[in-house]
């Protein structure tokens, strides 16, 4: 038999009524058709929802369809007793509904009562197409006699109540559930949860030895100390061995280095197996002689049980080493020894873990968790003063080069005395770090057309610069000018320089609006921490692969990073997994709560052997960033917070990232104080640099960060630190554009919110509010010290009703604030990740370049309107029009003999009156003024 499905695609809706106290509501759809119903996810915190989900519905009466009901519902807080509240509902006839899909229907809400409060609209798609072989007895199943229907894709089922308003259950699978073959084939619209989750990880049960690991979770390793051998048996022919031992349990397999002809070695060397690597079965030591021409060869060895292994806690004692006698592997040939050897249940907080072979490092040593610290970075300020003698007489424009380090170069402006003593005072900022072993390179150049002529080279060693950490003069020297590469020769002149390195500043390596540290850099000008950051970096979860094996499997090999103020810490990376486990904890001090704690995730791109001349960078997996100020003190937040990229196809979530974060305050009034505080140092009032300038130092500072953590060991690679400072942030992004103007548009939707309540006061739309407001109005017009007292106290209770509603986690990256949930031209994010210059096709450039104007258009069509607006204002006293000045200072003159014979009070409940009249006594004309001000001249008409 054939029938009919309908299919229903709930796309999102608009401008709905705010239901839950913010101005914003919790809204899901409920689905109601013949007995089946669905519902949809639950939109938090929105106005304007996007469902995207697709429902099917079994048409078992083709002659008499009926309706479809589609009711919006406000989710309220569960636990509370109160019901959903109802925010609109559509019914929509199915014998109107075509048979293949159209494009979105927009569907006005409509009210359930006379005195229901409801706007906005929902969009749909709805259609209805033929399903084969479904027998009829499968419709009252399908039906289910009435109860209530289950939801496909896990919305589980919905209940009577949930119709109208009813209150929502915690868990809808409570119904049976269907079997597979009658549950109707629906297709839902895949979205990603890019929302923060809480988590309830078992913290310190481990670790309850150790306060340093009470944020993160157990992990139980087998630890296996391999200290010496003795009186082994010589297989070379020299009567000696070259051995090393073997530790074998499961799959895994390890071993020590190779002590060269010993017979008496000594290794000490910890090796930690996870107990997740176990697959059972005894513990295997064995001892092998190197051969390089040969196999191997066996000294002996022994076996363990696993059971008679004890477990240790820190601060107890080491487990005391014991000597195995070495065995044969079928009890009869040539051997003797004995291995001396500690063996050991443990966790990640033992003090040989650190140091120790690590299984899921795959026993790699540069693989291990390491702390980094940042350069201390100091501003370099030269003062170039001027130049005296130089060689040549006759300048045309005479201007100083000056290079400090491989990337920093600057010049100074051409100086006007064209004679052999020019003369600039001109300041140049630089970056140098410590230790200072690098020179100053000072060339005094001057230009000939497209030709430059150096007059004369100086070079500076920074170590001999005098340091300062306040604004107090320092003295100005002489240096002696050489040729270019030096080899003396005739004077060719001098320069007067200032030199010195300003320690009262924060160097900024880091954008300002997610900082981490705003110490100055002088140790002295430092005060005392307010408190301490405690981080666990617990694991991740379904992480995507991140590269292909030689076997062509996905694989990721992850480790975080995380940095705070000049601190980084890198964990050990964990080998092929896609759910990787760290579980390591690391604190900081807090100088300052209003900063900013980043972590990222990569994918380690060395594990692999790579061939010669091979450049492999580490990819980011994602990133989170948490601010101090939003967390509470003393209070452990357990979050796994989403892990997002940008790609030029869109927002890709990567995985998700557990954490635990805990800021612990020595004093409260210390840090209330330091919200009151200068959030820089005092250098940067007194004596302010160019705003100019503070990028290009930043860029500086952020290489020299990003070479010197390079050449640590093992490295933090550079493609790593530039991920976590952001160092493409400046970068033109479309994207990033739309952001920053909806994040305007939601700061203006509070002003936009209280002139909208005005327009329905003066509307009268609810008479009861106006004739409040008309009393209020009254009270503050004749006692008006009370108008201060009032605006404070209302928003003292604005912010404590708030209280209730303040968030329980911390920020996260939100994919929808950055526009990367819907995108319609991905072209958009390609032109983001395009290098500079562009190497697009030209078509391509061109289309971008329309758009850029499209948009430049919009904006400087804005600004002309607002300097119009400003430029009207300042034609009524300007005599421009002299019509329109002369109307309206003849009304000033009016005015000002009638606010002083008129009592204000009288004045202001009359204007107050007039603005707040009921509509019936309203023109739908445009005010007087208005028209005055609409008809005044602006500049607008000037400009070509």
């Amino acid at each position: 038999m054939t029938v009919r499905k309908l299919m229903v695609e709930v796309v999102a809706a608009k401008a709905l009524m705010p239901k839950d106290g913010q101005g914003s509501t919790n809204a899901y759809c409920v689905l109601d058709y013949a007995g089946q119903r669905r519902r949809t996810r639950v939109k938090p915190k929105d106005l304007d929802p996007a469902w995207n989900e697709k429902f099917e519905f079994l048409i078992n009466d083709i002659g008499m369809p009926g309706d479809l009901d589609i009711t919006i519902q406000n989710e309220r807080n569960s636990g509370t007793g109160r019901r959903s509240s109802f925010l609109g509902k559509v019914t929509i006839p199915i014998s109107a509904v075509p048979n293949k899909p159209e494009a979105i229907r927009w569907f006005p809400l409509q009210k359930r009562g006379l005195f229901s409060h409801i706007k906005g609209d929902l969009g749909l798609k709805i259609w209805w197409q033929k399903a084969e072989g479904i027998a009829q007895d499968r419709f009252d199943k399908e039906r289910g006699g009435g109860g209530g229907g289950y939801v496909p894709g896990g919305g589980g089922y919905v209940p009577d109540e949930m119709e109208g308003g009813g209150r929502r259950p915690n868990n809808f699978a409570k119904a049976d559930k269907q079997p597979d073959s009658l549950r109707p084939n629906v297709m839902t619209v895949p979205e990603t949860d890019f929302t923060v989750k809480n988590t309830n990880p078992d913290l310190g049960k481990a670790v309850d030895y150790n306060q340093h690991f009470d944020l993160v979770e157990q992990m139980t390793y087998l630890f296996v100390r391999v200290l010496r051998a003795r009186d082994l048996l010589g297989k070379d022919q020299n009567g000696l061995s070259d051995p090393y031992v073997r530790v074998a349990i499961g799959p895994v397999q390890a071993e020590t280095r190779i002590i060269k002809r010993d017979l008496n070695p000594e290794w000490n060397q910890v090796f930690a197996i996870g107990r997740d690597k176990i697959g059972g079965g005894a513990l295997e030591l064995s001892v092998w002689d190197a051969d390089k021409l040969s196999k191997d060869d066996f000294l002996g060895g022994f076996m363990i049980d696993l059971q008679g292994v004890s477990a240790r806690k820190p601060p107890e004692m080491p487990v005391a080493p014991q000597w195995f006698k070495l065995e044969s592997k079928t009890g009869h040939g040539m051997v003797r020894g004995e291995v001396m050897a500690a063996i050991w249940w443990g966790t990640q907080a033992d003090e040989a873990f650190p140091e120790a072979w690590q299984s899921d490092t795959g026993g790699h040593a540069q693989f291990r968790s390491k702390v980094y610290l940042s350069p201390k970075l100091w501003y370099l300020r030269v003062n170039v003063i001027e130049a005296q003698d130089l060689a040549t007489r006759n300048l045309s424009e005479p201007s100083v080069r000056v290079h400090v380090g491989p990337y920093q170069t600057l010049r100074t402006r051409p100086s006007p005395a064209r004679t052999g003593s020019p003369f600039w005072n001109e300041d140049l900022m630089f970056v140098a770090a410590e230790p200072f072993d690098d020179m100053m390179h000072l060339f005094v150049e001057d230009g000939v057309g497209l030709k430059e002529e150096i007059l004369g080279h100086a070079r500076i060693p920074l170590n001999s610069i005098e340091r300062r950490i306040d604004g107090r003069p320092v003295a100005s020297r002489w240096y002696v000018l050489e040729r270019e590469g030096g080899g003396g020769g005739a004077f060719l002149g001098r320069i007067h320089l200032r030199l010195c390195f300003d320690g009262g500043y924060h160097v900024m390596d880091e954008s300002s609006n997610y900082i981490s540290d705003t110490r100055p850099t002088a140790r002295q000008l430092w005060r005392h921490p307010l408190g301490v950051l405690e981080l666990g970096i617990h694991g991740a979860n379904n992480v995507l692969p991140m590269k292909t094996t030689k076997d062509s499997r996905g694989a990721t090999d992850a480790y975080c990073v995380a940095k705070f103020g000049p601190k980084w810490i890198r964990t050990r990376t964990i080998f092929d997994s896609f759910n990787p486990r760290w579980n390591e904890q690391y604190t900081w001090e807090v100088h300052d709560p209003c900063t900013v704690l980043t972590v990222g995730v990569f994918d380690n791109r060395h594990t692999l052997p790579m061939g010669p001349g091979a450049i492999a960078k580490d990819l980011p997996i994602g990133k989170v960033r948490i601010r101090l100020s939003t967390l509470e003190s003393d209070h452990v937040y357990t979050n796994a917070f989403p892990l997002l990229v940008v790609t030029p196809q869109g927002v890709k979530k990567m995985g998700e990232l557990e954490l635990a974060v805990r800021f612990s305050c020595a004093s409260t009034v210390n840090l209330m104080h330091s919200y009151l505080q200068p959030q820089l140092p005092r250098m940067h009032y007194f004596y302010p640099l160019d705003p100019r300038q503070l990028e290009s130092l930043r860029v500086a500072a952020m290489n020299i960060v990003a070479l010197r953590l390079m050449r640590s060991e093992p490295p933090l690679r550079q493609e790593v630190v530039q991920f976590m400072l952001d160092t493409e942030q400046e970068r033109w992004s479309m994207r990033r554009s739309k952001a920053n103007y909806y994040r305007i548009m939601a700061v203006m939707n509070g002003v936009l919110a209280v002139m909208n309540w005005f327009t329905d006061i003066c509307s009268w739309k609810s008479p009861i509010t106006t004739v409040l407001v008309h009393i209020l109005y009254l009270i503050l017009v004749w006692y008006p010290e009370l108008f201060l007292p009032t605006v404070f106290l209302y928003m003292f209770l604005i912010g404590s009703w708030n209280y209730r509603f303040r968030s329980r986690s911390p920020p996260f990256m939100d994919a929808k604030l950055s526009q990367g949930e819907f995108i319609g031209d991905l072209d958009e994010l390609e032109e983001e990740f395009n290098v500079v210059p562009a190497n697009r096709a030209q078509e391509i450039l061109k289309y971008r370049y329309e758009r850029l104007r499209g948009v430049a258009g919009r904006i400087q069509n804005a600004l002309g309107d607002l300097a119009s607006m400003g430029e009207k204002t300042h034609s009524l006293l300007s005599w421009r029009d002299p019509r329109a000045s002369a109307v309206f200072i003849a009304f000033c003159l009016m005015s000002a003999i009638i606010l002083y014979v008129t009592p204000f009070q009288v004045v202001a409940v009359l204007l107050g009156v007039y603005a707040l009249r009921h509509p019936r006594f309203r023109d739908p004309l445009p005010s007087v003024p208005l028209n005055l001000f609409k008809r005044l001249p602006s500049q607008a008409d000037r400009i070509l």
